[in-house]
């Protein structure tokens, strides 16, 4: 047996965004259902380099299909400055549960954006009105790319707003699209009106300080404890729905006003993965703004790398290569 090689070119090709959003969600429903486990994430910090390493590892049983995977990803924010590479860079080993074969290393910087964009997706598609045809964007760095691809495939999305302070990659969005949407730049507060909002910036005081009536409402860019991107009242009068309760605590959109007493678990709605199975309501007519807390979950990992290795492996995409010895002796 051979391990598939997929460098991010080959994610890229593997990684269809739909069946992305698919797996993602099974993903969602087999933790809801206690089918998967996910140790916490593990960090190895390291001050003497300004960066640190993390470790999520996953399994998951969709029922149709199972899989193992572990994501090692860094986070050196010195790298671009004194090293020119990127601050975040992931690598995924993607086993067989049955065997433990490492069936593929695949780029994990690539998986993270695709199932980052995914589960936005599946949240959007639960909490969002039925009919959304725009979507506001705070911040227009790589993932703001995904969020928009993943999130049109569950949305009849048309006209797109995109705010940034760097006007530089606002053009470059808005030529990376404008042939697919109406999409152009605008202000925060015009990107907050529209039907379905995703921010994904790494701000510790709060940008967006009010919605639309019936906005939904995808907080992505918070990842560590102190950031901040949506104000509290915003947060304290939706449906508030997040993607596991230790981590949205710990260092999701809510961790501030949770750790200061703002929020309680009152205010929390529930899991996202207990909305897609009905045992907590998702949007109904009366539900005016709804915010999804995204910290990135190591199932979602796993699920994308299942949808790239089905796909990689079966149109031969990717170099083979002798990784382990399986001689027995």
């Amino acid at each position: 047996m051979q391990t598939l090689l997929l460098d991010p070119d080959a994610v890229e090709e593997a990684a269809e965004m739909s069946a992305v959003v698919s797996a993602v969600e099974d993903a969602f429903v087999a933790d809801a259902r206690g089918d998967t486990q996910m140790p916490a994430k593990s960090y190895v910090d390291l001050p003497q380099y300004n960066g640190d390493f993390r470790s999520m590892p996953a399994y998951l049983d969709a029922g149709e299909w199972d899989a193992a995977a572990v994501k090692w990803v860094n986070v050196h924010p010195d790298n671009p400055e004194d090293h020119d590479l990127p601050t975040v860079m992931g690598t995924v080993v993607y086993s067989d549960p049955e065997t433990a074969f490492p069936l593929a290393l695949l780029d994990g910087t690539t998986i993270t954006r695709k199932r980052t964009g995914a589960a936005a997706a599946v949240a959007t598609n639960h909490l969002a009105v039925e009919n959304a045809r725009t979507m506001g964007i705070v911040g227009a760095g790589v993932q703001s790319y995904t969020q928009l691809e993943a999130i049109a495939t569950v949305r009849p999305i048309e006209a797109v707003v995109v705010a940034d302070r760097d006007q530089e990659r606002v053009d470059e969005f808005v030529e990376a699209f404008g042939d697919r949407f109406e999409v152009r730049g605008g202000t925060i507060e015009e990107a907050a009106q529209c039907d379905v909002l995703s921010t994904v910036t790494p701000v510790e005081e709060p940008i967006v300080d009010s919605v639309g009536d019936h906005t939904h409402v995808n907080a992505v860019g918070a990842d560590a404890a102190g950031k901040h991107e949506i104000d509290d009242k915003i947060l304290l009068d939706s449906l508030l729905v997040i993607d596991d309760y230790e981590q949205c605590t710990h260092s999701g959109e809510i961790n501030v006003p949770w750790s200061e007493g703002v929020l309680s678990d009152e205010d929390i709605h529930g899991e996202l993965g207990e909305v897609i199975v009905g045992e907590k309501p998702g949007r109904t007519p009366e539900t005016g703004v709804s915010v999804f807390d995204s910290t990135g979950l190591a199932i979602q990992d796993v699920a994308a790398s299942h949808v790239v290795y089905e796909y990689a492996a079966d149109r031969d995409v990717g170099e083979r290569v002798s990784l382990v010895d399986t001689d027995v002796l």
